[in-house]
């Protein structure tokens, strides 16, 4: 399960979307830490510039995550069967 804020999360995500790497994490790991909040530490640039909320992307970033499963999953499928062909 996939915890997106107070309101919202993604069940019934396949373990083998996870087992997906980009480097040292999984895509979809990597696209939630892309596009989770994140808060200036100074506050100067907090007030000027932090206009990113979440939940004004959550659809967008919802829709995203499931494409990504969906590829993650694909790709683990084909890696999984050329490893049982060699």
């Amino acid at each position: 399960m996939i915890i997106l804020d107070e309101d919202s999360s993604l069940s019934g995500v396949p373990d083998l979307a996870w087992d997906y790497k980009l480097g040292n994490r999984s895509a979809l790991e990597w696209v939630l830490d892309q596009y989770k909040e994140k808060k200036p530490k100074d506050p100067t640039i907090a007030k000027l510039f932090n206009t990113y909320r979440f939940a004004d992307y959550k659809e967008q970033v919802i829709e995203l995550l499931m494409r990504v499963c969906t590829v993650s999953v694909s790709t683990m499928e084909i890696i999984r069967q050329m490893e049982s062909v060699s």
